[in-house]
């Protein structure tokens, strides 16, 4: 009877101690991708479509394209500023980083195969 009482004990002191712990969370990202870092990454992805011949050649001439505008445009908001981009630039290339993210998606699930 003492046992069980002890055992019952024990049990509802480890279970609260369980509930009372912190659940394990990933932690947040240092800091978000550069403009760069993010164009970077994109070119991998169409890389990595082309390897496994989930892209055809047209899709990986305009998805290339699309990101050389971006990198483009990055260079031209820099020269005007002084090498930094203004918070409306960075926005607006993001908006256009994740269109294009998109895209890249998109026609790498678009089950066309090259010929």
């Amino acid at each position: 009877m003492i046992r069980t009482a002890f055992t019952t004990f024990g049990l509802a002191l480890c279970a609260s101690a369980a509930f009372a712990q912190a659940p394990a969370a990933t932690p947040p990202a240092d800091k978000p991708m550069t403009i760069n870092e993010r164009i970077e990454n994109q070119h991998d992805r169409i890389a990595a479509g082309t390897k496994d011949n989930q892209l055809t050649g047209a899709e990986r001439t305009r998805l290339r394209a699309d990101d050389a505008a971006i990198r483009a445009q990055e260079r031209a908001y820099r020269r005007a500023n002084d090498g930094t981009l203004t918070t409306g630039e960075k926005r607006q290339l993001n908006r256009e980083l994740n269109r294009n993210s998109r895209q890249i998606y998109r026609a790498r699930h678009n089950n066309r195969k090259p010929q």
